[in-house]
Protein backbone atom coordinates (compact mmCIF):
# COMPACT_ATOMS: atom_id res chain seq x y z
CA UNK A 1 0.00 0.00 0.00
CA UNK A 2 0.96 3.73 -0.51
CA UNK A 3 2.20 5.25 2.47
CA UNK A 4 -0.69 7.84 3.39
CA UNK A 5 -3.47 6.25 1.46
CA UNK A 6 -4.59 4.11 4.36
CA UNK A 7 -4.06 4.47 8.19
CA UNK A 8 -0.80 3.34 8.87
CA UNK A 9 -0.23 -0.77 10.75
CA UNK A 10 0.72 0.34 14.08
CA UNK A 11 0.96 -2.32 17.20
CA UNK A 12 2.74 -3.03 20.38
CA UNK A 13 4.15 -6.13 23.03
CA UNK A 14 5.88 -6.47 25.55
CA UNK A 15 8.91 -8.39 25.76
CA UNK A 16 10.32 -10.19 28.70
CA UNK A 17 13.76 -11.37 29.39
CA UNK A 18 15.48 -13.16 32.39
CA UNK A 19 18.47 -14.73 32.42
CA UNK A 20 18.61 -18.37 33.69
CA UNK A 21 22.40 -17.98 34.90
CA UNK A 22 22.19 -16.61 38.99
CA UNK A 23 25.43 -14.54 38.39
CA UNK A 24 23.58 -12.17 35.55
CA UNK A 25 21.03 -10.05 36.37
CA UNK A 26 19.69 -8.22 33.47
CA UNK A 27 17.60 -5.99 35.58
CA UNK A 28 20.87 -5.16 37.65
CA UNK A 29 22.96 -4.61 34.61
CA UNK A 30 20.08 -2.49 32.81
CA UNK A 31 20.08 -0.25 35.87
CA UNK A 32 24.11 0.18 36.27
CA UNK A 33 25.25 3.32 34.32
CA UNK A 34 28.32 1.65 33.34
CA UNK A 35 26.06 -1.48 32.05
CA UNK A 36 23.74 0.17 30.86
CA UNK A 37 24.20 1.33 27.16
CA UNK A 38 26.07 -2.64 26.34
CA UNK A 39 23.08 -3.95 27.20
CA UNK A 40 20.83 -1.26 25.10
CA UNK A 41 23.41 -2.43 22.48
CA UNK A 42 22.64 -6.18 22.50
CA UNK A 43 19.07 -5.54 22.48
CA UNK A 44 19.18 -2.71 19.47
CA UNK A 45 21.00 -5.34 17.57
CA UNK A 46 19.19 -8.17 18.46
CA UNK A 47 16.29 -6.80 17.24
CA UNK A 48 17.55 -5.36 14.16
CA UNK A 49 18.89 -8.93 13.36
CA UNK A 50 15.11 -10.14 13.79
CA UNK A 51 13.34 -7.77 10.89
CA UNK A 52 16.12 -7.09 9.02
CA UNK A 53 16.18 -3.61 9.09
CA UNK A 54 17.66 -1.18 12.38
CA UNK A 55 14.21 0.46 12.55
CA UNK A 56 12.20 -2.65 11.89
CA UNK A 57 10.90 -2.11 16.09
CA UNK A 58 11.24 0.70 18.09
CA UNK A 59 12.22 0.09 21.68
CA UNK A 60 9.83 2.50 23.96
CA UNK A 61 10.83 1.53 26.95
CA UNK A 62 12.33 -0.87 29.13
CA UNK A 63 11.05 -1.74 32.36
CA UNK A 64 13.75 -2.93 35.03
CA UNK A 65 11.15 -5.34 36.92
CA UNK A 66 13.30 -8.14 38.75
CA UNK A 67 13.99 -11.03 37.72
CA UNK A 68 12.82 -9.63 34.36
CA UNK A 69 13.71 -6.48 32.09
CA UNK A 70 10.58 -5.96 29.94
CA UNK A 71 11.29 -4.49 26.69
CA UNK A 72 8.09 -2.31 25.37
CA UNK A 73 8.43 -2.70 21.68
CA UNK A 74 6.31 -0.43 18.82
CA UNK A 75 5.90 -1.81 14.86
CA UNK A 76 4.83 0.65 12.62
CA UNK A 77 4.62 -2.23 9.32
CA UNK A 78 2.91 -5.51 9.80
CA UNK A 79 5.68 -7.23 7.31
CA UNK A 80 8.62 -6.12 10.09
CA UNK A 81 6.05 -7.51 12.88
CA UNK A 82 5.81 -10.50 11.00
CA UNK A 83 9.87 -10.77 10.52
CA UNK A 84 9.83 -10.06 14.23
CA UNK A 85 7.69 -13.35 14.63
CA UNK A 86 9.15 -15.51 12.96
CA UNK A 87 12.86 -14.87 14.35
CA UNK A 88 11.24 -15.45 17.61
CA UNK A 89 9.51 -18.77 17.24
CA UNK A 90 12.30 -19.74 15.61
CA UNK A 91 14.77 -18.70 18.09
CA UNK A 92 16.85 -16.95 16.04
CA UNK A 93 16.17 -13.74 18.53
CA UNK A 94 16.65 -15.85 21.48
CA UNK A 95 20.12 -16.83 19.75
CA UNK A 96 21.10 -13.17 18.51
CA UNK A 97 20.29 -11.64 22.09
CA UNK A 98 22.15 -14.18 23.75
CA UNK A 99 25.61 -13.90 21.44
CA UNK A 100 25.23 -9.90 21.61
CA UNK A 101 24.74 -9.92 25.27
CA UNK A 102 27.42 -11.86 24.97
CA UNK A 103 29.93 -9.40 23.20
CA UNK A 104 28.68 -6.79 24.90
CA UNK A 105 29.32 -7.76 28.26
CA UNK A 106 32.06 -9.34 27.74
CA UNK A 107 30.95 -12.88 29.15
CA UNK A 108 31.41 -16.47 28.18
CA UNK A 109 27.57 -17.23 27.71
CA UNK A 110 24.39 -15.24 28.60
CA UNK A 111 21.52 -17.73 28.72
CA UNK A 112 18.20 -16.48 28.58
CA UNK A 113 14.40 -17.38 29.02
CA UNK A 114 11.74 -14.98 26.72
CA UNK A 115 8.21 -14.36 27.15
CA UNK A 116 6.51 -12.18 24.79
CA UNK A 117 3.14 -10.83 25.56
CA UNK A 118 0.45 -7.98 24.01
CA UNK A 119 -2.30 -6.72 26.18
CA UNK A 120 -3.68 -9.96 28.34
CA UNK A 121 -2.39 -12.19 25.63
CA UNK A 122 0.60 -14.82 26.13
CA UNK A 123 2.01 -14.80 22.27
CA UNK A 124 4.45 -18.26 23.40
CA UNK A 125 0.95 -20.17 23.42
CA UNK A 126 -0.12 -19.10 19.63
CA UNK A 127 2.97 -18.70 18.05
CA UNK A 128 2.39 -21.07 15.39
CA UNK A 129 -0.85 -18.72 14.51
CA UNK A 130 1.09 -15.82 13.08
CA UNK A 131 -1.69 -14.01 12.01
CA UNK A 132 -4.00 -14.37 15.26
CA UNK A 133 -0.40 -13.26 17.23
CA UNK A 134 -0.31 -10.29 14.76
CA UNK A 135 -3.56 -9.40 15.33
CA UNK A 136 -2.90 -9.03 19.05
CA UNK A 137 -0.41 -6.94 18.63
CA UNK A 138 -1.82 -4.69 16.65
CA UNK A 139 -5.07 -4.02 18.93
CA UNK A 140 -2.54 -3.23 21.29
CA UNK A 141 -1.74 0.28 20.26
CA UNK A 142 1.49 1.85 21.81
CA UNK A 143 0.36 3.87 25.35
CA UNK A 144 3.12 5.94 25.18
CA UNK A 145 6.27 8.08 23.40
CA UNK A 146 9.38 6.99 23.11
CA UNK A 147 11.21 7.11 26.82
CA UNK A 148 13.67 10.27 26.75
CA UNK A 149 16.20 7.53 28.24
CA UNK A 150 15.96 5.28 24.72
CA UNK A 151 16.84 8.69 23.07
CA UNK A 152 19.71 9.70 24.48
CA UNK A 153 20.70 5.70 24.37
CA UNK A 154 20.52 5.55 20.91
CA UNK A 155 22.50 8.82 20.09
CA UNK A 156 25.01 7.50 22.43
CA UNK A 157 25.27 3.78 20.38
CA UNK A 158 25.22 6.30 16.78
CA UNK A 159 28.38 8.18 18.29
CA UNK A 160 29.84 5.06 19.69
CA UNK A 161 29.43 3.11 16.49
CA UNK A 162 30.70 6.59 13.99
CA UNK A 163 33.48 6.61 16.72
CA UNK A 164 34.71 3.08 16.37
CA UNK A 165 34.28 2.85 12.79
CA UNK A 166 36.92 5.72 12.47
CA UNK A 167 39.36 4.23 14.78
CA UNK A 168 39.23 0.52 14.07
CA UNK A 169 37.47 -1.04 10.99
CA UNK A 170 36.66 -4.32 12.42
CA UNK A 171 34.69 -2.93 14.92
CA UNK A 172 32.13 -1.98 11.82
CA UNK A 173 31.73 -6.22 11.98
CA UNK A 174 29.84 -5.81 14.74
CA UNK A 175 27.18 -3.19 13.36
CA UNK A 176 26.87 -4.43 10.22
CA UNK A 177 23.83 -6.58 10.82
CA UNK A 178 22.19 -2.79 11.84
CA UNK A 179 21.51 -2.58 7.76
CA UNK A 180 22.22 -6.01 6.01
CA UNK A 181 19.39 -8.03 5.15
CA UNK A 182 19.66 -11.47 6.40
CA UNK A 183 22.01 -13.95 3.88
CA UNK A 184 19.59 -16.92 2.70
CA UNK A 185 23.16 -19.08 3.07
CA UNK A 186 25.79 -17.45 4.29
CA UNK A 187 28.70 -16.49 1.36
CA UNK A 188 32.52 -16.97 2.42
CA UNK A 189 34.14 -13.92 3.87
CA UNK A 190 30.73 -12.59 5.55
CA UNK A 191 31.25 -10.10 8.42
CA UNK A 192 27.65 -10.30 9.33
CA UNK A 193 28.53 -12.39 12.46
CA UNK A 194 27.84 -11.69 15.83
CA UNK A 195 31.15 -12.34 17.09
CA UNK A 196 34.09 -10.56 15.18
CA UNK A 197 36.18 -13.20 17.01
CA UNK A 198 36.96 -15.82 19.31
CA UNK A 199 40.27 -17.53 21.11
CA UNK A 200 40.89 -21.09 20.98
CA UNK A 201 43.66 -22.40 22.63
CA UNK A 202 45.09 -18.90 23.48
CA UNK A 203 45.12 -17.75 20.40
CA UNK A 204 42.66 -15.58 18.55
CA UNK A 205 40.69 -16.37 15.07
CA UNK A 206 38.44 -14.06 13.17
CA UNK A 207 34.76 -15.54 13.45
CA UNK A 208 33.02 -16.11 10.28
CA UNK A 209 30.07 -17.64 9.14
CA UNK A 210 30.63 -21.79 7.80
CA UNK A 211 31.41 -22.73 4.80
CA UNK A 212 30.76 -25.35 2.10
CA UNK A 213 34.72 -26.38 2.63
CA UNK A 214 34.05 -26.44 6.52
CA UNK A 215 30.99 -28.21 6.04
CA UNK A 216 32.48 -31.36 4.41
CA UNK A 217 35.52 -30.97 6.70
CA UNK A 218 32.82 -31.62 9.31
CA UNK A 219 31.14 -34.48 7.54
CA UNK A 220 34.16 -36.14 6.51
CA UNK A 221 36.13 -35.91 10.37
CA UNK A 222 33.58 -36.36 13.11
CA UNK A 223 32.79 -39.97 12.42
CA UNK A 224 30.93 -41.60 15.64
CA UNK A 225 31.10 -38.03 17.47
CA UNK A 226 28.27 -36.42 14.71
CA UNK A 227 25.54 -36.73 17.32
CA UNK A 228 27.63 -35.36 20.67
CA UNK A 229 28.71 -32.12 18.70
CA UNK A 230 24.91 -32.06 17.48
CA UNK A 231 23.88 -32.19 21.33
CA UNK A 232 26.20 -29.20 21.91
CA UNK A 233 24.66 -27.40 19.26
CA UNK A 234 21.11 -27.80 20.24
CA UNK A 235 21.80 -25.99 22.99
CA UNK A 236 21.43 -22.56 21.12
CA UNK A 237 19.55 -24.18 18.16
CA UNK A 238 16.00 -24.62 18.46
CA UNK A 239 15.82 -26.72 14.28
CA UNK A 240 18.67 -29.45 16.48
CA UNK A 241 16.07 -30.04 20.01
CA UNK A 242 15.11 -33.33 20.68
CA UNK A 243 13.96 -35.46 18.73
CA UNK A 244 15.93 -33.95 15.36
CA UNK A 245 19.28 -35.89 16.27
CA UNK A 246 17.72 -39.22 17.04
CA UNK A 247 15.80 -39.01 13.46
CA UNK A 248 18.66 -38.06 11.58
CA UNK A 249 20.19 -41.15 12.44
CA UNK A 250 17.62 -43.08 11.22
CA UNK A 251 16.67 -41.23 8.08
CA UNK A 252 20.07 -41.53 7.11
CA UNK A 253 21.07 -44.80 8.66
CA UNK A 254 22.16 -46.68 5.20
CA UNK A 255 24.13 -43.27 4.19
CA UNK A 256 26.21 -43.67 7.26
CA UNK A 257 28.23 -41.27 8.95
CA UNK A 258 29.18 -38.81 6.63
CA UNK A 259 25.55 -38.49 5.33
CA UNK A 260 24.34 -37.96 8.62
CA UNK A 261 26.89 -35.38 10.05
CA UNK A 262 26.41 -33.59 6.57
CA UNK A 263 22.55 -33.03 7.17
CA UNK A 264 23.33 -31.97 10.97
CA UNK A 265 25.56 -29.30 10.04
CA UNK A 266 22.90 -28.74 7.18
CA UNK A 267 20.14 -28.78 9.41
CA UNK A 268 22.31 -25.73 11.95
CA UNK A 269 23.56 -23.48 9.02
CA UNK A 270 19.98 -23.65 7.53
CA UNK A 271 17.85 -22.79 10.61
CA UNK A 272 21.07 -20.44 11.88
CA UNK A 273 22.05 -18.51 8.72
CA UNK A 274 24.62 -15.58 9.32
CA UNK A 275 24.89 -17.23 13.12
CA UNK A 276 25.98 -20.40 11.80
CA UNK A 277 29.70 -19.78 12.79
CA UNK A 278 32.96 -21.38 12.67
CA UNK A 279 33.42 -20.37 16.49
CA UNK A 280 30.04 -21.88 17.49
CA UNK A 281 30.98 -25.01 15.82
CA UNK A 282 34.67 -25.08 17.07
CA UNK A 283 33.18 -24.28 20.51
CA UNK A 284 31.14 -27.47 20.28
CA UNK A 285 33.81 -29.69 18.90
CA UNK A 286 35.86 -28.75 21.94
CA UNK A 287 33.43 -29.64 24.54
CA UNK A 288 33.50 -33.11 23.08
CA UNK A 289 37.15 -33.61 22.52
CA UNK A 290 37.45 -32.69 18.75
CA UNK A 291 40.70 -30.80 19.02
CA UNK A 292 42.06 -32.17 16.04
CA UNK A 293 39.34 -31.56 13.84
CA UNK A 294 39.00 -27.91 14.92
CA UNK A 295 42.24 -27.82 14.49
CA UNK A 296 42.00 -28.45 10.58
CA UNK A 297 38.97 -26.44 10.31
CA UNK A 298 41.22 -23.48 11.35
CA UNK A 299 44.20 -24.54 8.97
CA UNK A 300 46.43 -25.40 11.72
CA UNK A 301 47.43 -28.81 10.37
CA UNK A 302 49.54 -27.24 8.01
CA UNK A 303 52.30 -28.46 10.55
CA UNK A 304 51.54 -31.54 11.79
CA UNK A 305 54.21 -31.63 14.50
CA UNK A 306 52.48 -28.38 16.39
CA UNK A 307 54.37 -27.91 19.61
Amino acid sequence: KMAGSSAPWIGSAYLFLQSTCKTIVLPSLYESSQKKPSVFKALKLALADSTGSVNGVDMLKVHCSHPHLIVQLKFCKQENCRRFLQSYREGVLQESLQNHLQLSLAVTTVPLEMELKAGNEHLDNMLKDEDRCLECIYREKPDRLRDEEITELEECLKSLIVHQSINNNMAVKDCTSLNSPPLPYPSQGSSLSPQVTFIFQGQAFANRTLTPDDHQKFAKLVSKKWKQVGRSLQKNCRALRDPVIDNLALEYDREGLYEQAYQLLLRFIQSEGKKATIARLIAALEENGLISLAEELLGLHSNEDCS
